[in-house]
């Protein structure tokens, strides 16, 4: 059924979950996945612009964040890119849903931490913003233990 798959990919434990959900839906469907990293969340958060170090250090942990799952993806035997994606000061909803419609996915499968209350206030939700924006299903999967 779903032969093109769009997950987010932080390096977290949740993404990590995401990956791996992802990967075996793929492999039952005979489909594809691509892995997606954002740079800028930082200077959406904060209105900081990256310095020339810092931007290579962001650049150079997203670069292994992609490697990591797709290494996953090698192991799994799932045909799978990855993709760093240098943003402007926009969301993660609105950089998954640009890259659905572009890369013409008909899934995104993502992590989410489950943050309630405080946390949820202060530090938003990716997973939700996806949720929101995304043109085609997602598959939120949880961290089993939950955040408040």
């Amino acid at each position: 059924m779903y032969k093109r798959i769009l997950v987010p990919v932080d390096g977290s434990e949740t993404s990590s979950r995401a990956v791996v959900a992802a990967l075996q839906m793929a492999r039952e469907t005979g489909g594809r996945v691509r892995l997606l990293h954002a740079l800028d969340e930082l200077a959406y958060l904060s209105g900081y612009e990256y310095s020339a170090d810092l931007l290579k250090a962001a650049r150079d942990q997203g670069a292994r964040v992609l490697e990591d799952a797709q290494a996953m993806a090698r192991s799994a035997d799932v045909p799978t890119d990855g993709k760093l994606v240098e943003t402007a000061g926009r969301r993660l909803g609105e950089l998954v849903a640009e890259e659905v419609r572009n890369w013409e996915a008909d899934l995104v499968v993502v992590g989410t931490h489950g943050r309630r209350g405080m946390s949820r206030l202060l530090l938003g939700s990716g997973a939700e913003q996806v949720l929101r924006l995304a043109p085609v299903p997602v598959l939120a999967v949880r961290d089993p233990h939950g955040a408040d």
